[in-house]
């Protein structure tokens, strides 16, 4: 591998060195990828730091759901963008399966109670579109409860922006292969093996279904005022970089 003079000077910082000595062997080219990497996604999160600052002393509300199939890389993404954000300023809603309390209710009640107040950012790791596709791929709710969401959840959207909020909405894509090959990491590594749900476990063989309803979500939710933002997801590190771009892009913030 020929390395030019700033792959040198990347290498021999702080973070390269402890890339480059990271493993039993010495890969350059890895090395030199996740230095480039620690380095991009640093500017980035002092970047999301102005971007609260902003938030807080102007009294906005922003809104950031993330979406994507299961061991898509959301928890990751999230951990990435609140790593040196104020934590009394911003709040992650990983909600559980609704209470029966919460089943007689309107469906997005309890979304609502989870909208940031001014001077606040919430991140959804996965969000009210439970209900357009995991729910009835696996039959958590009736073919009634679905239309009626898709009926109302573009309007509930539109009322939530007209309300002075920031929307974005991320889908994490990844491939059927890269989805299994995760999964086998999750089971072999003790401490991540929390992580796999009943859900998980299906989800290879409910894979077709799950991408039926992904599709007709994608068709009727993608609207002019909330649209979709596909973060093509097989590469953690790109995707990480990808979603505060984007949100560093469409959020106005100031100095």
């Amino acid at each position: 591998m020929k390395l030019t003079e700033e792959d040198v000077e990347l290498l021999n910082s702080k973070i390269g060195l402890r890339m480059l000595f990271a493993g039993e062997r010495t890969n350059l080219t890895k090395a030199l990828r996740y230095t480039k990497y620690e380095n991009e996604l640093r500017e980035y999160q002092a970047e999301l730091v102005k971007l609260q600052t902003w938030v807080i002393e102007k009294k906005k509300k922003i809104v950031i759901l993330f979406e994507g199939r299961d061991a898509a890389g959301k928890g990751g993404t999230i951990r990435r963008i609140t790593a040196h954000i104020n934590p009394r300023h911003f709040r992650i809603v990983a909600l559980n399966k609704p209470t029966e309390d919460e089943r007689g209710q309107w469906y997005f009640q309890r979304y609502v109670n989870k909208l940031p107040k001014p001077g606040e950012i919430v991140f959804f790791d996965r969000s009210w579109y439970n209900r357009a596709v995991v729910e009835p791929v696996n039959g958590f709710c009736t073919q009634k409860e679905y239309e009626i969401f898709m009926s109302q959840v573009n309007e509930f959207e539109k009322m939530m922006i007209q309300s002075d909020t920031y929307f974005v909405k991320f889908y994490f894509s990844i491939t059927k292969a890269e989805q299994e090959k995760r999964f086998d990491e999750i089971r072999k590594n003790e401490l991540k093996k929390w992580k796999m749900t009943p859900l998980d476990e299906k989800a290879q063989d409910l894979w077709d279904e799950y991408t039926k309803y992904k599709q007709v979500m994608f068709e009727k939710t993608n609207t002019e005022h909330a649209p979709w933002t596909i973060l093509h997801a097989n590469k953690k590190t790109l995707t990480r970089l990808a979603a505060i771009k984007h949100i560093l892009e469409v959020i106005p913030y100031e100095e």
